[in-house]
């Protein structure tokens, strides 16, 4: 089964608080980017799972990879057989694009068809959640506004019809720990659902990013570029 799993943008993202579990709750819109994915083909094997990695290279161990992460989760959950994963990456890490949280999603999903394990979309949810907190985002794969640690969903609707999106990735690359580290969590004074209400032409001035004000500082060329 081959899956094409697309990535995604934050329209805004507000940290609101930081949790006793270590998490943060945050309050942002996450939205599907169909034109750029990665590509996911997952088939059922006897014998031992392999995971064989072509395109971008991520520096990491096959066990670490999220998709192997997501098969063992369900073999753990649902005992099902073994897999062999072939992915091929064309998504850029350390983004934001949430390309490896839709990798583990695809393989979740593919295992649900090949397995024949009948999950419902709240189940899938559920599971995908487990792998991060993005993840469950790709299971709808539809504007969603997100809350919770991110997996707390509501479906949205935006006026972006006849719009078109630019994705720019520099060299510098921000790992979500790095992200993190360094925000400051506050609840704004505009809350994002408020804000998206307003005309886009007022975006720019209420729909913000809280990671953008430390990472623009230890990034000067992220911020040089979304000046340009």
């Amino acid at each position: 089964m081959i899956l094409h799993a697309n990535c995604k943008i934050n329209l805004g993202l507000d940290i609101l608080r930081r949790r006793e579990d270590g998490f943060h709750d945050l309050e942002t819109v996450m939205i599907p980017v169909s034109g750029l994915f990665d590509i996911v083909e997952v088939e059922r094997v006897e014998g031992v799972s392999t995971f064989e990695q072509r395109g971008l290279v991520v520096d990491c161990d096959a066990e670490s990879n999220l998709c192997m992460k997501a098969l063992r989760l369900m073999q753990r959950l649902y005992g099902i057989g073994e897999a062999k994963i072939t992915l091929d990456k064309r998504v850029p890490f350390g983004a934001g694009l949430g390309g490896g949280s839709s990798d583990a999603t695809a393989v979740i999903l593919a295992l649900n068809e090949l397995y024949v394990l009948g999950l419902s979309e709240e189940q899938l949810i559920e599971v995908a959640a487990m792998i991060g907190s993005d993840t469950a985002f790709f299971v709808r794969n539809t504007p969603q506004l997100c809350t919770g640690r991110g997996e707390k969903m509501e479906s949205v609707e935006l006026p972006l019809q006849g719009r078109y999106l630019a994705i720019a990735k520099p060299q510098d690359g921000v790992s979500t720990k790095e992200a993190y580290a360094g925000v400051k969590p506050a609840i704004p004074q505009v809350r994002l659902t408020e804000a998206l209400q307003r005309p886009i032409e007022e975006w720019q001035g209420v729909v913000k990013n809280d990671f953008e004000p430390h990472i623009f500082e230890a990034h000067p060329a992220i911020a040089e570029l979304k000046q340009t």
